[in-house]
């Protein structure tokens, strides 16, 4: 009878023994092969692969050829980009692609000539290395790459400043809806649009009637009522400029500018129209370079600031989707940092995607070399590449 007790409890420690076994192999092979479809691609991916995700560039990036000089223009003989023209994707882009894969690609309307070169144009970007999205400013207004140029028929708008002085948000879903079909026609993913600022100084010239209202309480529901137009015509949009470019005077495309409002006094003006859309459910955020020195206590420009990234849009407004600079050669940053200076600060900062460095293969390889020396860690990469590659699988569902 003593053998007997003696035996049922050694097999029930065996038993336990393998079961304690087979939960921790259960656990390591869940680790290993994850079912999540994005924590699957992730896994997958190179450190270049990911990087590349986490740029969005102008064509013109990709074409080695065309040399950008650290006023914003283009070498020697051509001080404006525009007179490119590049509207077709080229061998050296493609070979360029090749090693330097880019998340998205962004068309001005130089890039557009009419429907038939646009139809061309966007197949053969998406054929290129790191199956980039499409994305465009097409705000309405002054700012709109398609609807200001001749060869499109596609509906008008005075401004947005307009559209918020009716008073009726309706109009505003009218407005991105009808942006958003013609886009989606087109073939584009994301509309860098509606503008969130609120357009509390009148010495402002870069957004001005961009915004929907000086009055907080009237543009956030205008502000979310265009982003709705947009989803339910097939476009991801995009508010912007964060924290607010609203009560500024000067334009970051030529250099510095600050606005002088501590937080409390945001919070009580742009803050009611970024958590509108925030609440709302918006996809991105676009970074102002704007510095807010009773913000931060610093001049450092939103853009590369983590007080402002992530202690306020992160932490404090509880913003969990993706965060993307403005464009990156603009002369805020460029006067005061190099390409590889910009793009590691600003992830470092906070940001997910860098949007238009000046020279998008310098940035690329300051961002790899930063990981392979320790100042970005690859599970930082990770966080934002997962955002970049969750939005892209809902875009394409």
């Amino acid at each position: 009878m003593k053998q007997m007790r003696l035996w049922r409890l050694s097999t029930l420690l065996t038993f336990c023994g393998l079961m304690a076994l087979s939960s921790c192999s259960n656990e390591e092979d869940t680790d290993i092969v994850p079912t999540d479809a994005v924590e699957q691609q992730l896994q997958q991916m190179s450190l270049r692969e990911k990087v590349g995700q986490m740029f969005y560039v102008r064509p013109e990036c990709l074409d080695t050829t065309i040399h950008f000089n650290r006023s914003g223009g283009i070498d020697e003989s051509v001080d404006d980009i525009t007179k490119i023209k590049l509207q077709a994707v080229n061998e050296t882009m493609r070979g360029v692609s090749e090693n330097y894969p880019v998340g998205g690609i962004i068309l001005y309307a130089h890039n557009i000539e009419d429907e038939a070169q646009l139809a061309r144009f966007i197949p053969e970007i998406r054929s290129l290395n790191g199956s980039p999205l499409l994305c465009i400013d097409e705000e309405g207004g002054r700012v709109a790459r398609i609807a200001r140029n001749s060869n499109f028929n596609v509906q008008t708008y005075e401004s947005m400043g307009a559209i918020g002085a009716t008073g009726d948000p309706r109009n505003a879903y009218e407005c991105g809806n009808t942006i958003g079909t013609y886009l989606h026609r087109y073939g584009f993913d994301i509309d860098f649009a509606p503008v969130a600022d609120v357009n509390t100084n009148p010495e402002n010239i870069v957004i001005g009637a961009r915004a929907f209202s000086d009055n907080p309480e009237v543009a956030a529901p205008m502000v979310t009522n265009y982003l709705q137009g947009l989803k339910d015509a097939g476009v991801t949009g995009c508010i912007k400029h964060f924290p607010g470019h609203g009560d500024t005077k000067a334009d970051t495309h030529f250099g510095y500018a600050s606005s002088a409002k501590t937080w409390e006094e945001m919070l009580g003006c742009e803050m009611i129209t970024f958590k509108a859309g925030i609440q709302w459910g918006c996809q991105l955020i676009m970074t102002a370079h704007i510095s807010a020195p009773n913000v931060t206590g610093s001049d450092v420009p939103s853009t590369m600031s983590p007080i402002i990234l992530q202690n306020k849009l992160r932490r404090e407004l509880g913003y969990q989707n993706i965060i993307i600079t403005d464009a990156m050669e603009m002369g805020a940053i460029t006067q005061q940092y190099t390409n590889a200076e910009a793009a590691v600060g600003c992830i470092k900062a906070g940001v997910d995607i860098v949007l238009g460095p000046q020279v998008f293969t310098e940035a690329f390889d300051a961002v790899v070399k930063a990981v392979e020396d320790g100042v970005i860690s690859e599970q930082r990469i990770d966080e934002s590449v997962r955002r970049i590659l969750r939005l892209k699988q809902s875009i394409r569902k």
